[in-house]
């Protein structure tokens, strides 16, 4: 017998940072009565999988109401994924074909028809498809409205002489939409990534310019962001409705689609700690930092002398760091410091032992370190993490961020210094948990984001 659980499509940019907030967002429609496929590239999909957690009898944690699908990227096996330039222009010349065969096959299989495609503002290149297939369309910005909200402002920044059509700043110094907003760096625009100049027009115009023009196609704009946290942003731009922080369930059990299995024996470690002693260190899926920097981090953790959790992916830095060194340092922290390459963070940051998060600012660490109280210790890397930082150091006043040498490394007495400075600030311990409340409240019965997401879900049965 069919189900009459009314089915969703949802559809993540192919990236870890993109994937989790949608896979918290699946999780709590499936609580509220949806049925869930969930559209994953190949490599992605294959790294959810691998990345998956066991049961106590040995088998891979299931998705309840969710159901894992994969499609190709466009790219080549050989190309490397991580040329964004590349990579975006694959996506987008080829995904929005694949959706649409997705979309047709599942009807044409006899499964229930996709009622709505959820998708990320990132891959708004497949809004028109799903339209046309006659499939409702809600735009997801995973990542905090100030930032959508620039990209609706392009216009307004070409016609103010700021950039030019292709996303080149102009002049140089910063642009304000408004107070309490952070400003937009012209030296810092999140499309300016590395790479040749061709290449960042191109994703200016694809992820940017052409993305923020498909928001058109959707009936709703929602963000996983809170009113307290953003008021200005959603004042100007009252299209875009907060629902968040989003968060799979309270007790950690979900899986909240992670590419790297877990070292959950980091909270057994964590366990063993002082409350309020332990300094959290993770830099996302995507940082790089050269031999000579990574030495300088260790080094400055070493000094603080305090414990440190400290996660190392395989590929955080760029080659040329000694293996000797490492295992030297690695044997020397041994008691003091945990080294792991991923971990169950959102357990982590909501651990007692935890006294601040030092973090390259992407937007699902930053809520999550605002939803569990903990200060923040900013070390942005590219995109919208420097808009991250303003929140947090200029507007929140909730962290600190660390200062780079003429050189552009940050030394081991930096790293020591902010440290305690920021674990020694009462006034932003303070205002860490003013803003914490404010976001339980938001998610609570009678909060905005609650009444927002309840109006989301009644949207999406109508």
């Amino acid at each position: 017998m069919a189900s009459t659980k009314p089915h969703v499509m949802v559809l993540p940019f192919p990236a870890q940072g993109h994937v989790t907030p949608f896979m918290e967002l699946s999780h709590r429609l499936v609580d509220h009565g949806f049925e869930v496929t969930f559209v994953c590239t190949g490599l992605i999909h294959t790294l959810l999988l691998d990345a998956m957690p066991r049961n106590t009898d040995g088998n891979k944690t299931p998705l309840e109401g969710i159901r894992l699908v994969s499609i190709p990227d466009g790219m080549a096996e050989s190309d490397d994924r991580r040329d964004l330039c590349k990579f975006v222009e694959a996506v987008s010349q080829y995904v929005p074909g694949y959706v649409e065969e997705l979309i047709r096959e599942t009807e044409a299989s006899g499964e229930k028809k996709v009622k709505w495609l959820l998708a990320d503002v990132n891959m708004g290149f497949c809004f028109r498809v799903a339209k046309n297939l006659r499939v409702r369309v809600a735009a997801v910005w995973p990542a905090a409205a100030a930032s959508l909200g620039m990209w609706f402002r392009i216009p307004q920044m070409i016609e103010d002489g700021l950039i030019d059509d292709k996303g080149v700043a102009k002049r140089e110094g910063t642009y304000e939409f408004g107070p309490k907003m952070p400003p937009i760096c012209t030296a810092r625009m999140p499309w300016v990534i590395d790479g040749p100049p061709e290449g960042q027009q191109a994703m200016f115009q694809v992820v940017v310019s052409d993305n923020a023009q498909a928001t058109r196609h959707a009936e709703i704009i929602v963000c996983n962001s809170f009113l307290d946290a953003e008021n200005t942003a959603f004042e100007l731009f009252p299209e875009i409705v907060p629902i968040g922080p989003l968060f799979a369930d309270q007790e950690f059990r979900k899986p909240v689609g992670q590419f790297w299995p877990e070292d959950a024996s980091c909270l057994e470690w964590l366990d063993a700690q002082s409350d309020s002693s332990v300094v959290y260190v993770a830099f996302g899926s995507f940082t790089i930092f050269g031999s000579r920097q990574f030495q300088e981090l260790a080094e400055g953790l070493e000094r603080t002398g305090r414990p440190f959790l400290w996660v190392v992916r395989p590929d955080f830095t760029s080659g040329g760091l000694s293996k000797a060194w490492f295992d030297d340092f690695s044997s020397l922290m041994a008691g003091k410091g945990m080294i792991v390459s991923w971990c169950p963070q959102q357990q982590v940051l909501a651990h007692p032992a935890v006294a601040c998060f030092m973090s390259h600012c992407g937007w699902n660490s930053t809520t999550e370190g605002v939803r569990n109280g903990v200060p923040i210790l900013c070390w942005p890397y590219f995109a919208d993490q420097f808009t991250n930082r303003s929140y947090i150091c200029d507007i929140w006043m909730t962290g600190l961020a660390v200062t780079a040498g003429e050189d552009g490394v940050v030394t081991k007495e930096e790293v020591q210094s902010k440290l305690e400075q920021l674990i020694g600030d009462k006034e932003i311990a303070e205002r860490v948990r003013m803003l914490r409340d404010a976001a339980r409240r938001s998610l609570n019965e009678g909060g905005s984001s609650y009444a927002n997401f309840k109006r989301f879900v009644n949207l999406l049965t109508e």
